[in-house]
């Protein structure tokens, strides 16, 4: 990239840290599969002590997740013939549909999509703080709470027909986890471990389920990482510590760390190396996913019409897109509330992994406006012009709804 551009980088990141945009941030990037740029800005931890930001700083990848782990788990189930995504949930999960028919119409595809008409996010770890306080159980970060979370998602009421809005969330995903789950036999941190982690040589990159001792190390991918190479989240009110290396969500911490929403753990370049191994497979190269099965999944599914949502991952919305002005309209990626991006343009053949611990030491409401700017940035580097929709897509949500939900735990969209 020009050194004018890396400049303006720079100072971008200089910029964003000293207005407490982020406290610090991880920038890769890589064109026609060879990395380009990989640098490290700001801090990984302010409080209770400071940290310096590495380039390879493990970061909480939030709804990276999505993609990285359930998606990509769902597309090698597909592969394999063992699931379909027009297959309905309950026949995977039937109590998903037990006491709701409506939701018998409800496909993987709809929760891929986010057309299923559930709810975005519901703070289920409060409903589990207030039992186990009731009832002096000890569920709360356990993998004991997971039929509890199930439970509740079978029972929460549709607020649309299925397949008639796009209303991005994580109840879906907490139910593809488990689908996953039931169809294989492995949890998705082993799943992820034994047929992503490994045929790819990553080794810090994975789940992190909670252990009885968070302030210690913590394992994720094929080796314990220590907490001294981990970005820091936020200082948690409930949880009354700063967190590292334990996963941020709520939600997914309430059930053990390990969900189909929230909870999987890594660097910018293996972050990196995995969008690498998908355009391999996309242009016919790559092993770990057939291209079909590749090529589908990055296909807008138009469910609604004029929704931007492939399978599991999302698509630029003109004008309003995280990946700024310049990624073409061929093109996939997903954003995290702790401050983690991916794209990858099609077309131009680039992929930019942002990796960011913006909620770090506080939790707020932010349009992260660093992570669009940071993207023409390099775009325009690259000598790419900006995107002009022929004919712009319907916006049905002009900002993702909360990635992991509102307040203390969750937080307001990326």
């Amino acid at each position: 990239m020009k050194a004018s551009v890396l400049r303006k980088i720079e100072r971008a990141a200089t910029r964003a840290v000293e207005k407490a945009e982020l406290p610090g941030c991880v920038l890769w990037v890589a064109r026609e599969g060879e990395v380009i740029y990989h640098e490290a800005f700001g801090e990984a931890q302010l409080r209770p002590h400071r940290r310096p930001m590495r380039p390879d700083t493990v970061f909480d990848l939030a709804s990276l997740t999505k993609v990285l782990a359930t998606t990509l788990a769902m597309m090698k189930l597909v592969e394999a013939g063992r699931i379909d995504i027009v297959d309905p949930v309950a026949r995977v999960l039937p109590e998903f549909a037990a006491r709701d028919k409506n939701k018998e119409a409800i496909t993987f595809r709809h929760l891929l999509s986010h057309s299923a008409g559930l709810k975005a996010w519901v703070p289920y770890y409060e409903d589990i703080r207030a039992r186990d306080k009731k009832h002096e159980t000890h569920w709360l970060g356990t993998p004991d709470a997971r039929p509890y979370v199930l439970d509740r998602i079978a029972i929460s009421g549709l607020i649309h027909p299925v397949g008639e809005a796009s209303v991005y969330g994580d109840l879906g995903f907490i139910a593809l986890g488990e689908a996953i789950a039931r169809v294989d036999g492995r949890d998705l941190c082993a799943f992820f471990a034994d047929e992503i982690a490994r045929p790819l040589g990553l080794i810090e990159t994975g789940y992190i389920p909670l252990t009885p001792d968070p302030g210690g190390a913590a394992r994720a991918g094929a080796r314990v990482i220590p907490n001294s190479r981990i970005a820091a989240t936020q200082e948690c009110p409930w949880r009354e510590r700063v967190l590292v290396g334990e996963v941020d969500d709520g939600n997914a911490w309430a059930i053990g760390g390990v969900a189909g929403h929230a909870g999987l753990f890594g660097t910018a370049g293996e972050v990196g190396k995995i969008a690498l191994a998908l355009f391999a497979c996309y242009e016919g190269r790559g092993s770990l996913v057939a291209q079909p099965v590749v090529e589908r999944f990055f296909t807008r599914q138009n469910l609604p019409p004029g929704s931007d949502w492939a399978l599991g991952w999302d698509t630029p919305t003109p004008g309003l897109s995280t990946s700024g002005h310049y990624f073409s309209a061929h093109s996939v990626g997903h954003t995290g509330f702790t401050g983690t991006s991916l794209w990858m343009d099609l077309d131009h053949k680039v992929v930019i992994v942002l990796l960011a611990n913006r909620v770090h030491p506080i939790a707020r409401k932010s349009r992260f406006t660093f992570r669009p700017l940071v993207h023409d940035l390099v775009m325009e580097s690259l000598g790419f012009a900006p995107f002009v929709a022929e004919t712009p897509a319907q916006e049905l949500e002009p900002e993702p709804v909360p990635e992991e939900g509102p307040g203390p735990s969750g937080g307001a969209p990326a």
